[in-house]
């Protein structure tokens, strides 16, 4: 039997509805790109469970949106929750723990194991919305609106002109924090910048694809990219590389085998991360052997 990418009736579909995929492989890529470039400041500050927390309270704010406009009659935008509990998540993250005797780390776990816990719960009053809750989640979702895409694209534009207009001053104080404050560098500023960046991109990111992919996104892509041992700049343009192809790839791979949206962006992603390892063992075995 031949395998299903071969068959020509299921290129031929993916051609004539290509107006239907080209939303949610639009905003897959601009997701996909900007967290990958993202990942690199979030591995490097190691701030990975940041992440993890920040999408959890993005799903939680779609639960909380579905929930205010079936029960309470107050209609919020569910782009709107997933982009104000990531912010709230993300500036309860920036406090400093030890003023309340807690660690970062629990600080995160509570974040997170409350964020999810009360996802499900909320999740559970809405039952004719939880097909909806369980793609935020996971990563369900194959279609995306046009107001998702167009949400995506204005965050993503406007994130990617900051961050590359203050590349050396972001990129100095995640990196040397004393030689910036020692530089007369505004670090808080700089910091709280890319704070809010995270947990923006996090949010509306979540809304349209799922926190599954969008964790994948803004870990896996740096890690991919640090493997390979490359100069700063390089990193973040491999580690964006490897989100788009994560975003992309894992869409073209779900559509063709017929498996979850976000399952096989997060599998992609992965695997990048394992050609990226196997790579540096092939080049470190080669260098001994030389």
């Amino acid at each position: 039997m031949e395998p299903a990418l071969a068959d020509p009736s299921k290129w031929q579909q993916f051609l004539e509805g290509f107006e239907l995929f080209r939303d949610p492989l639009l905003c897959a890529l601009l997701a996909g790109g900007v967290l990958g470039f993202l990942s690199v400041y979030v591995v490097l500050r190691r701030m990975v469970f940041v992440s993890a927390a920040v999408a959890q309270s993005a799903g939680l704010g779609v639960a909380l949106a579905f929930y205010m406009g079936i029960h309470l009659g107050f209609a919020v935008e569910p782009v709107i929750g997933a982009t104000a509990l990531a912010l709230l998540a993300t500036l309860l993250l920036m406090m400093d723990p030890s003023r309340l005797r807690l660690t970062r780390e629990s600080l995160l776990g509570l974040a997170y194991a409350l964020s999810g816990g009360a996802a499900v719960l909320v999740g559970d009053r809405i039952a004719q919305e939880s097909h909806d809750i369980q793609g935020i989640l996971f990563g369900t979702a194959v279609l995306v609106t046009p107001e998702q895409l167009r949400t995506v694209a204005i965050a993503s534009l406007l994130v990617m002109a900051i961050h590359l207009w203050w590349y050396r001053g972001i990129t100095f104080a995640s990196f040397d924090r004393i030689g910036a404050l020692v530089q007369g560098l505004p670090v808080r500023l700089l910091d709280g910048v890319l704070m809010v960046s995270i947990g923006v991109m996090v949010g509306v990111c979540a809304r349209a694809l799922g926190a599954l992919p969008v964790f994948a996104f803004s870990t896996l892509s740096a890690i991919a990219a640090l493997m390979l041992d490359l100069r700063l700049p390089w990193t973040f343009f491999v580690a964006t590389l490897a989100g788009i192809i994560s975003g992309v790839g894992g869409y073209m791979f779900a559509y063709f085998f017929d498996f979850p949206v976000g399952g096989s962006q997060t599998v992609v992603a992965s695997l990048l991360v394992a050609v990226a390892m196997a790579s540096r063992m092939i080049l470190q075995w080669a260098q001994r052997v030389r």
